[in-house]
């Protein structure tokens, strides 16, 4: 069926299953869209080479994706099962001798103690018993703990929020996309609850390394223009809960919230219900947005949807966005709207960018697409000095001229991963794994930099004085070093 696309002012949708070799190829010599099966555009042409030569690509990268998704999820599920194989039997050496004594432990993926391949890469499971309610880095902190366990299983986020952080386990959600037709978004929630604060998390998922449908969310440069909001970004729309046939309705019918083409809800409205239910029980009771890669998209996404729907009560009761390596969801007309919506509403939005991470400095603010990047943006260094910035340096990470300058600090990074447990404790202790993913920074910096390791650390090792000299409207002219 087709998508009424009455909500949205202008348009351009990508439709990769119905892409043919030939057809993909004209887009790159001709101008003419529509002609073209695999766009949807509301513009009879694209004139600009630039656009349609970024088409072709994100089409390129999608059906590729489709093509692997069963092996790639094959070959991650082998891979976590090797690692957590490994770790459940102590070392490789210890894996041998239980072999050959016929006791090797095999892990149980739906167990508590499984973790995730982005796990591996961070095992800490505890919060900083340093940072506590009232210290200005408290939302910052757990947000990004929320965000970094939100890639593990139910019952390992349930483990963790319950014992080890004495924390309410609101629910584990998987959520609908009409588009790819499966449940590909994930959302934990928590309540954080004391005798002075109430306050209730919502963690959306990034994107997994091995999980095809996420990566193409990622690369779908579809995007919508709704009227008075701006345009953003299609895949993280769909990724929400974008209805194919009838878009951004207020409300959901009955019949519509679960039916047979759709087995599961959809993130936006499931969310939005269960917020209204859980903050009644309390006025006094906030929540606060968060995810990280994708994520982030999601988080910031999520408060503009409920601005397009009017929805100010929810707005007011909304603390604060924190986002750790976000991607760009909309256009500079997008981001005027969040920001005078932020102001009205007085909601913090934290837009945290680690180093070289590749992830935020996409997709390219420049003149073939229109992506921008607004709110306080919280960079940190590698010795996690941080920096309110208007752009994150190096705003589209592919520069000749900055190639080598990374790679140096990449290697820093590395030396820094065995200096850094020293001077700050065990904690602080990073894993083989995760040494052998930053030896992968030195030809590519931007990966391992996307990792919840740095970000972690940015948190909980970074001043506090961000958050002081953060501007109130959330809008930065100039660099404030802190």
């Amino acid at each position: 069926m087709e998508c009424n696309k009455g909500f949205s002012a202008s348009y351009m949708i990508l439709k990769p299953e119905e892409v043919g070799f030939f057809d993909l190829m004209h887009v790159l010599f001709s101008s003419d869209m529509e002609k073209r099966k695999f766009v949807d555009s509301s513009e009879a042409t694209e004139e600009s080479f630039g656009r349609r030569w970024l088409i072709f690509l994100s089409i390129v990268a999608q059906k590729a994706l489709q093509f692997v998704a069963k092996p790639l999820a094959s070959v991650g599920s082998g891979f976590e099962m090797g690692l957590n194989l490994l770790s459940s039997n102590g070392n490789l050496f210890m894996l041998i001798l239980n072999f050959i004594r016929g006791r090797v432990v095999i892990p149980d993926k739906t167990s508590p103690s499984f973790y995730s391949f982005i796990g591996n890469l961070d095992k800490r499971p505890k919060l900083d018993t340093n940072i506590k309610h009232g210290d200005l880095r408290y939302n910052a902190a757990l947000s990004m703990m929320a965000s970094k366990i939100s890639y593990e299983n139910a019952a390992h986020i349930e483990r963790t929020v319950t014992q080890l952080w004495e924390m309410e386990f609101l629910g584990f959600y998987d959520y609908w996309n009409d588009y790819q037709e499966k449940a590909t978004t994930q959302v934990f929630m928590m309540r954080d609850k004391a005798e002075d604060h109430e306050t209730i998390v919502v963690a959306f998922r990034g994107t997994e390394p091995f999980d095809a449908d996420a990566w193409c969310s990622d690369f779908d440069i579809s995007w919508y223009e709704i009227p008075g909001v701006g345009k953003i970004h299609g895949g993280f729309m769909k990724a929400l809960g974008l209805q194919k046939c009838i878009g951004w309705p207020n409300e959901l019918d009955q019949d519509d919230v679960v039916n047979r083409t759709r087995p599961a809800p959809l993130a936006y409205y499931a969310i939005r219900e269960k917020l209204r239910e859980l903050l009644k029980q309390n006025d006094k009771a906030k929540y606060v947005l968060t995810g990280h890669s994708l994520g982030g998209a999601l988080a910031i996404l999520f408060p503009a949807v409920l601005a397009f729907h009017d929805e100010k009560w929810l707005l007011e009761r909304l603390e604060g966005v924190y986002t750790f390596g976000q991607p760009r969801v909309g256009d500079e007309t997008f981001g005027e709207f969040m920001k005078r919506e932020m102001v009205e509403h007085d909601i913090r939005y934290f837009r945290f960018v680690y180093g070289n991470d590749m992830v935020p400095r996409l997709p390219y603010d420049d003149k073939a697409l229109m992506f921008k990047h607004f709110g306080t943006c919280i960079y940190s260094n590698r010795h996690y000095q941080l920096e309110i910035v208007e752009e994150e340096p190096n705003k589209n990470y592919f520069s000749p001229l900055k190639a080598i300058p990374m790679m140096v600090n990449a290697f820093g990074e590395l030396v820094r991963s065995f200096t850094l447990p020293r001077r700050r404790g065990a904690d602080y202790i990073e894993g083989s794994f995760l040494r052998l993913f930053r030896i992968i920074g030195l030809v590519i910096p931007g990966v391992p930099a996307h990792c919840p390791q740095d970000y972690v650390n940015t948190t909980r090792l970074g001043s506090a004085d961000v958050f002081l000299r953060a501007p109130k409207d959330h809008l930065s002219s100039h660099s404030k070093i802190l």
